[in-house]
């Protein structure tokens, strides 16, 4: 057998189809278009193994439409023409073609720019599907013609209830071995919301028993659950955010975990270490310096060490950074000064504080009425150093 048991089990119809009960339910968006047989345009997001394909080949079963489905990753150009010429065919004939886009938002602005005048009459219904934000990777022009519909991971309850639905075609397949409900509920819970990678699990775990009971031992042999991150992506960005927010909420805990998290997703430790560094500054700064001295130490070791050792040193950084003083006045600065420059632009120096190593600059009243503080009383001197638009300008 070469067909993975999860393309042999693929649902072919609602009745089947798990998850996404906020699409899918009764008066819900996607039940009211398939009952209407009038699907929009529309862009699936989020995990992967959700259901993002087996529900577009569901609904273009339903509505009885032409099902074209490619990777834009793997496609050419001239596969894409063939299939606008067949559309075009179908479309005199008022039947619908349904082109699913997987990983739609790997390809560039040009690329989705030839969507749009086939998108727009009609000619192709496009169901594009990315587990990216569609906001930063698909085109405006091309976003704007899709109903968006973000999906979410499967709960443990409806995989359960999906390979055991599936048990009579599992042992026509394997029919030496048995799934008592505890190896399925354990199956379910490796799968980490991701029905696609339990049921590899599950297949793993049947060409290693060949026969007998399959036991949690059997499973726990054949996979380990799986942990989504995508380095480029949306959760990328959630996660930094997530440990960012905890560390300035003086929360040590959920800052540890979401940093394991990010190091066992694959991380950069570096970025870590960098994105900590940062942290020091802008939200403790002049509360306690040392921050950002230690956070210095630990960006180094990071770099000598490496993973897996150096999860240690970040770990020990976000327990210090946690619970020290907070103070966002660098943040607040910086932010502040920036706008000035943006508003005023490139303002001048006061004549008083420029240097004159040259007669001519002295001539010209560079640093005249200078007042060198070491020979002022106590040490104190009012020149001016603000240029005349933000004299007195006070910051923080």
């Amino acid at each position: 057998m070469t067909e993975p048991l999860s393309s042999l089990i693929r649902p072919q119809n609602l009745e089947d189809f798990v998850g996404q009960p906020h699409l899918i339910g009764e008066n819900k968006p996607l039940q009211s278009f398939l009952q209407n047989k009038n699907i929009p345009s529309m862009l699936f997001r989020w995990p992967p193994g959700c259901g993002k394909t087996t529900l577009a080949q569901i609904i273009a079963k339903t509505i009885e439409s032409d099902f074209i489905q490619m990777s834009w990753v793997m496609s050419k150009k001239d596969d894409f023409k063939e299939i606008i010429e067949q559309a075009k065919i179908n479309h005199q004939y008022n039947k619908k073609t349904i082109v699913f886009l997987d990983e739609i938002h790997r390809r560039n602005k040009a690329q989705q720019d030839s969507l749009l005048p086939y998108v727009e009459k009609g000619v192709i219904t496009l169901i594009g599907a990315t587990t990216e934000n569609p906001s930063f990777t698909i085109n405006n022009a091309l976003l704007s013609r899709c109903r968006l519909f973000v999906f979410e991971k499967i709960s443990e309850e409806d995989i359960s209830w999906f390979i055991q639905h599936n048990i009579p075609k599992i042992k026509s397949i394997y029919p030496n071995t048995d799934i008592p409900e505890t190896s399925i509920i354990l199956i379910a819970k490796l799968g980490n919301g991701d029905l696609r990678n339990s049921l590899n699990i599950l297949e793993s775990a049947l060409l290693l028993k060949q026969s007998g009971t399959l036991t949690e031992q059997d499973i726990l042999q054949a996979g380990q659950k799986s942990v989504y991150y995508d380095r480029n992506g949306d959760e990328h960005y959630n996660i930094i955010s997530a440990i960012h927010k905890s560390l300035r909420d003086s929360d040590p805990n959920a800052a540890c975990y979401r940093i394991q998290r990010m190091l066992v997703g694959g991380e950069d430790p570096l970025y870590i270490a960098r994105r900590l560094l940062r942290f020091a500054s802008e939200d403790i700064g002049p509360a306690d310096n040392n921050a950002l001295l230690l956070a210095n130490q630990v960006y180094d070791a990071v770099a000598k060490i490496g993973m897996p050792e150096c999860d240690i040193f970040l770990i020990q950084l976000a327990l210090y950074l946690a619970k020290a003083p907070k103070n966002n006045i660098t943040y607040k600065i910086s932010n502040q000064t920036k706008e000035d420059i943006t508003k005023y632009g490139n303002l001048p120096v006061p004549m008083v504080i420029r240097n004159a190593p040259t007669k001519t600059m002295k001539n010209l009243w560079y640093g005249q009425w200078y007042k060198y503080v070491h020979n002022e009383p106590n040490k104190q001197a009012d020149n001016q150093h603000f240029p005349d638009q933000l004299i007195n300008r006070k910051y923080g």
